[in-house]
């Protein structure tokens, strides 16, 4: 049994519990959590994109444009990943999920892929706002 650091008084041992803050979710920092959420989404959805790149080349013609619109929003899901602090992120997320839906022309795929990642970012926002209210007891 692993030993540890801090020991506690009997004092301590015996306070009373006290509810937490009844304007958070019971998190240390909900929403520290709720960015990291949303750097984890995006950095996943860069990954996947990137991934996209190798079958668009195997699969369409000229796979220029397919690449280049891949390149530049796996370049903005990097971007919006590492500035999760801002509050505008879940907009520009939102807006990322809406072009990757309209790349559809170049490819079903593409199309597919921006209505599943949509509905990841719908999660999280949805989870952003419920770490947000208070707990419910």
């Amino acid at each position: 049994m692993a030993e540890h650091d801090e020991q506690v008084t009997p004092e301590q041992a015996e306070e009373p519990w006290s509810e937490p803050d009844e304007g958070r979710s019971g998190l240390r920092d909900p929403a520290r959590a709720a960015r990291s959420l949303a750097a984890m989404a995006m950095s996943f959805e860069a990954l996947a994109l990137l991934l996209a790149i190798v079958p668009m080349r195997m699969i369409l013609d000229d796979p220029t444009l397919a690449i280049t619109v891949v390149l530049i929003l796996t370049v903005v899901c990097i971007v919006l990943a590492g500035m999760a602090k801002r509050p505008w992120v879940w907009q520009a997320g939102a807006v990322v999920q809406l072009a990757l839906i309209a790349c559809w022309p170049i490819h079903w795929a593409l199309g597919v892929a921006g209505i599943v990642f949509a509905l990841v970012w719908a999660y999280c926002w949805y989870v952003k706002i419920s770490l947000g209210r208070p707990p419910k007891r």
